[in-house]
């Protein structure tokens, strides 16, 4: 029980992750990715209040796939851990944190959206489907993150 309770290694986590894109192309045979399941999710429950949406027909496996991450992340960091883990630091309850949240989740809608893809979608499934745009989308959100990252050092 203890490996389990443990980080796994990157050459044990990384081909699982990695194995989930012929998993998901062989059981559903949909990409795997997040962003087009919140996108579907999100049509469907504001289109019934606003009919000028367009409304994707109903396929019910986006919303499985999000609470399955939602219920896979709470076993593993509650259920599964020796350490507490707090939904968020108690920073984000505060007004400037919940509107740094807000402008976080803005911003990564948007991007994602602009790329027509998520961090998942072009780095996991892009690549392995040999996409040029994958590539180009990845190496823009290592640039992205090692630039934010420095600039965070700074102030």
């Amino acid at each position: 029980m203890n490996w389990l309770l443990q980080p796994w290694p990157w050459y044990v986590a990384g081909p699982m992750i990695g194995l989930t894109v012929p998993a998901m192309y062989l059981l559903i045979n949909r990409p795997l990715g997040i962003s087009r399941s919140l996108s579907t999710i999100s049509e469907l429950s504001i289109g019934k209040f606003i009919p000028q949406i367009n409304q994707t027909k109903f396929e019910p496996w986006p919303l499985y796939f999000v609470i399955g991450i939602l219920i896979g992340g709470y076993i593993g960091g509650n259920l599964l851990s020796l350490e507490y883990n707090p939904l968020l630091p108690l920073h984000y309850a505060e007004p400037s944190g919940l509107a740094m949240l807000f402008a976080g989740g803005v911003l990564v809608g948007f991007g994602s959206r602009y790329a027509n893809g998520c961090t998942s979608g072009h780095s996991i499934t892009g690549l392995s489907n040999l996409q040029v745009v994958s590539l180009i989308a990845t190496l823009s959100f290592f640039a992205g993150g090692v630039l934010l990252t420095y600039l965070r050092t700074l102030i």
